[in-house]
């Protein structure tokens, strides 16, 4: 928009103003001209109104500058800008998914519990995805539900798909889209356009594909979670489809956990590094570690080994990919480094070694190299020069070793 062409009656100053200066210089220069304001609003396409003033001439010009403004922010946001340009506040706020269908085994469902039907993108650096691919390999779905990963790097474009060429991203099926007729996708991206030309979200993982549909089932890793729970029990083993992740007595309590652990742990990392400013850090970090004192003190109460004592839950799920990345990860790169797991939390560290060195659902689906080289290479906002620090080592200890400062501890 060129203000200075078509509302020629402008006083100097004005005309000489750049678009995003105080809208004030407009106000105290404009000069009532039907015919300028109403060129004006004609290349914005606006109906003019038959009969201008001076107040009335203020209020329009205001608002396409402020419009326009309004625009300017929105282009300059990146996909790694986790803080949009603008926003005051520091707060880092996770957008809500968009895709939010359901497999079902309800006759004529729109999305079939058809095994091979799906195709489950994830990313093993993101905790979101991780969920997921738990919960796949819990249930015993490596036959229903193929699956493949993106590489570990987040640039300008989102996630991209692997390259034959890639030799820094090892891991299982971290593999081109292997979608037939997507032999052309290099990035997440094109999978999400593809499927809706006018998208305007970000480019999250997990997606779970209906590749008959060719279309996105899910995008929300919480539902999808749950889907994978039950939707396929009845065309699995019995030990498969016997585990049981949202068990009926435990509902409420697994509802209320997830209502803490969700906002103030597995967001409230992200909240605390992706922050702008030091009150939107302070209010998180701590927000976060109070919450971590909740679930030492939940542990000492139930007695393990899982959450909910002896029952293993969506809520072990959900709770172990940001646990399994605090250490390594979350200390240093996000801040969050009031306390570490393995010296300051010795029930969850216990509570995560379990997990991790008891259940290969947990252990096979973490992948260090895909969680230390996206963080520390990806968010260069936070660390522009993309070094990717070496400790700590190990990055999660053996069930029967602690750091130093423990074993003193426990030897007193």
């Amino acid at each position: 928009m060129n203000i200075k062409a078509s509302y020629p009656t402008l006083s100097r100053a004005a005309r000489l103003s750049p678009l995003s200066s105080s809208t004030s210089i407009y106000s105290r220069s404009i000069v009532a001209s039907s015919r300028g304001v109403s060129s004006l609003l004609v290349r914005n396409n606006q109906n003019p109104p038959p009969r201008l003033n001076r107040q009335t001439g203020v209020e329009i010009v205001s608002t396409l500058v402020k419009k326009q403004q309004q625009q300017q922010i929105r282009m300059a946001s990146k996909i790694t800008d986790w803080v949009k340009p603008g926003d005051h506040s520091g707060e880092f706020k996770r957008q809500s998914s968009s895709f939010r269908d359901w497999i079902s085994t309800e006759p004529g469902a729109k999305f079939p519990a058809e095994k091979g039907r799906y195709h489950l993108y994830i990313s093993y650096a993101c905790p979101w995805a991780n969920r997921t691919l738990i919960a796949r390999k819990l249930k015993g779905l490596d036959d229903f539900i193929s699956f493949s990963s993106v590489h570990w790097h987040m640039a300008e474009k989102g996630w991209r798909f692997p390259t034959l060429e890639d030799t820094d991203a090892e891991g299982e099926n971290v593999i081109p889209d292997p979608v037939p007729g997507h032999e052309k996708y290099t990035h997440l991206r094109d999978l999400y356009f593809a499927v809706d030309p006018e998208y305007a979200g970000r480019f999250t993982v997990p997606v779970l594909f209906d590749k008959k549909a060719n279309t996105i089932v899910n995008n929300e890793s919480s539902e999808i979670l749950r889907m994978l729970g039950t939707v396929f029990n009845d065309q699995l083993p019995a030990e498969y489809a016997k585990i049981d992740l949202y068990p009926e007595p435990l509902r409420g309590q697994i509802e209320e956990a997830h209502s803490w652990t969700y906002d103030q742990i597995n967001n409230g990392v992200y909240k605390s590094g992706f922050a702008t400013t030091q009150q939107a850090y302070e209010r998180n970090v701590t927000a976060l570690f109070e919450a971590l004192d909740k679930a030492e003190k939940h542990l000492a109460e139930t007695g393990g080994p899982f959450f909910f004592g002896d029952t293993i839950t969506e809520t072990d799920v959900r709770l172990f990919p940001t646990l399994i990345r605090f250490d390594p990860v979350y200390v240093q790169h996000f801040k969050c480094n009031i306390r570490d797991i393995r010296s300051g939390y010795p029930l969850l560290h216990k509570y995560t070694r379990n997990l991790y060195w008891n259940h290969p659902a947990f252990k096979d689906t973490t992948n260090f190299l895909h969680i230390k080289n996206h963080y520390t290479r990806s968010h260069t906002q936070i660390n522009p020069h993309s070094i990717t620090p070496l400790g700590p080592v190990p990055d999660i200890l053996p069930l029967d070793e602690e750091v130093p400062a423990v074993k003193a501890a426990l030897a007193k």
